[in-house]
């Protein structure tokens, strides 16, 4: 059976709080998982060990146990792939390495035609 890291829903209603948790593909949001290896609080807060008043998502994981369970073929979901990526665990999935380009500008703006109406 596929085991899949992702996310439990918990809190109240406009305050949501996440478990990350194990769990097997096929079992509801909220059943009981195979193991918790973190939380995520998802409402920006502010640190009380920094002094410069930003803001932050508060994210704690077992580095360890994620690492065992992604070793062992546990599929992370989207959002936790994206957690585990900001914590260094694993490589950002959607990572675009090209530079972008402008498409190219009409040939009216760019002043290189000449205008059709005119007649001599």
């Amino acid at each position: 059976m596929v085991v899949k890291i992702r996310l439990a829903r918990f809190g109240r209603r406009n305050a949501p709080f996440y478990n990350i948790v194990v769990a097997h593909a096929r079992t509801a949001r909220n059943s009981r998982p195979l193991e918790v290896i973190g939380t995520y609080d998802p409402i920006p807060k502010p640190d009380p060990y920094d002094d410069s008043g930003r803001l932050h998502k508060d994210i704690k994981l077992d580095t360890l146990r994620a690492k065992y369970w992604i070793g062992v073929g546990a599929q992370p979901s989207d959002t936790v792939w994206r957690l585990l990526s900001m914590l260094g665990i694993m490589e950002p999935k959607y990572r675009n390495t090209e530079p972008r380009t402008p498409p190219p500008m009409p040939r009216e703006i760019r002043g290189d035609s000449k205008p059709q109406d005119e007649k001599n």
